[in-house]
């Protein structure tokens, strides 16, 4: 009988686009995996990394992973396997450990970490531990569970908690060394290899592909590629956290695979389908696995408009996406323009102005009389800057903003 696996990653806990908070869709898309663990029957879930946005999260934030992973647990029936992340504080990740591996949840902050053995009364046992390494009984299969964990780590870390003294020595090298000895060592046909890593993996030779936006960047040049053919051949399945698109990568005869953000993060991120993946393996045979579908929080969408009675429209009939507007004119926007819009709708994140019709007259000389008062250098200066007379409604803005300045 197939062990059943849900990998998922880069949850991002807090985060917010630009001022608008993400929490309450967060709840809502966790609630949907969990419930997904549970009508798939999962055996273990995996959580690769990127648990939280920031290395300080909000207590909102804090609270939310913990009742998500225990109620993942399912009463410590299943394991729930967190790696810590580039966003994430390994020592935040850690710091619960004892208390959580008595509910099932296996934290991992650092690289080869080593966890005790532990037995959940009326669920799984952790029964071997290494460095780096895992092996998991679960209380519904015969099947031994293994697990290789490689939490973020740049490359000073890796070099620290990895042993090597070559300053030379390329982070490929390290990896596939450590990751072939445990693998060498534990990962035989007779039970289920799975290696769990958050780092910037792609397939040698093959495309580059781009980090998300606002990601703090892993790949600095190429210096920080972890090609996909440093994992041992014993590995059935690698379960990625960092790229925010689900993928398999490629260049391994077994699936590396990025199972993609719970929430589209960024607006270039917009239209993606985010998905958990749902891996069924078997020992000493290819896994099949399946990507499900997420339908919880609000979508992004990139607009452009030449109208404003046209923004307004379709504002009005979507109500729930978040907005990146942008709107295409030869006047600038007024306020009374601004307000239509931001009154229409609660998700417009950004506002983008684009002017088609300042004209061109580079050949001209401007005379400006400094000698005149502020809201005519202000104005002589609007109108050398961008080619066209300043309209009445940003001239009362500049009147409200300069007779503040007075009373302050």
């Amino acid at each position: 009988m197939a062990i059943k696996i849900l990998h998922t990653a880069d949850w991002h806990l807090g985060k917010r686009l630009d001022f608008f908070s993400r929490i309450d869709e967060q709840k809502l898309v966790l609630q949907e995996i969990c419930s997904i663990a549970d009508e798939q029957q999962v055996d273990a879930v995996i959580v690769a990394g990127d648990l939280f946005d920031v290395f300080n999260p909000a207590v909102e934030a804090v609270e939310l992973l913990y009742k998500t992973l225990k109620r993942l647990t399912n009463n410590g029936q299943r394991p729930v396997i967190a790696i810590a992340g580039n966003h994430d504080s390994p020592d935040r990740i850690d710091a619960p450990d004892a208390l959580a591996l008595e509910c099932g949840i296996i934290f991992v902050g650092y690289p080869q970490a080593t966890l005790r053995p532990i037995k959940i009364e009326g669920g799984f046992t952790i029964t071997k531990t290494d460095r780096g390494f895992l092996e998991i009984a679960l209380p519904h299969s015969a099947i031994p569970l293994r697990v290789i964990t490689t939490p973020y780590a740049n490359e000073l870390r890796l070099k620290t908690y990895l042993g090597t003294a070559d300053k030379e020595a390329e982070m490929n090298k390290v990896l596939h060394d450590s990751w072939t000895a445990l693998a060498d060592r534990y990962c035989d046909d007779h039970g289920v290899n799975i290696l769990t890593t958050h780092l910037y993996m792609l397939k040698r030779g093959g495309e580059i592909l781009e980090e998300p936006d606002g990601e703090k960047p892993l790949k600095v040049g190429n210096a920080d590629l972890i090609y996909s053919d440093s994992i041992p051949t014993q590995i059935q399945y690698t379960a990625l956290g960092h790229l925010h698109r689900y993928q398999n990568i490629g260049g391994n005869r077994n699936p590396v695979v990025y199972s993609s953000s719970p929430l589209c993060y960024s607006f270039a991120e917009a239209g993606q389908q985010k998905q958990v993946v749902i891996i069924e393996a078997e020992p000493g045979a290819p896994v099949s696995y399946q990507p499900v579908a997420l339908t919880a929080g609000r979508p992004l969408f990139r607009k452009k408009f030449e109208q404003i009675d046209l923004a307004v429209a379709w504002l009005l009939e979507n109500p729930y996406a978040l907005v990146e507007l942008t709107i295409v004119s030869d006047t600038f926007i007024t306020t009374t323009d601004l307000k239509r819009l931001y009154d229409s709708h609660d998700g417009i994140i950004h506002i983008i102005p684009i002017l088609t019709k300042i004209k061109e007259d580079s050949d001209a000389k401007v005379s400006i009389n400094l000698e005149q008062n502020r809201e005519g250098l202000f104005v002589d200066y609007f109108t050398s800057k961008y080619k066209q007379e300043l309209n009445e409604e940003l001239l009362n803005l500049f009147r409200e903003i300069s007779g503040q300045q007075k009373e302050i």
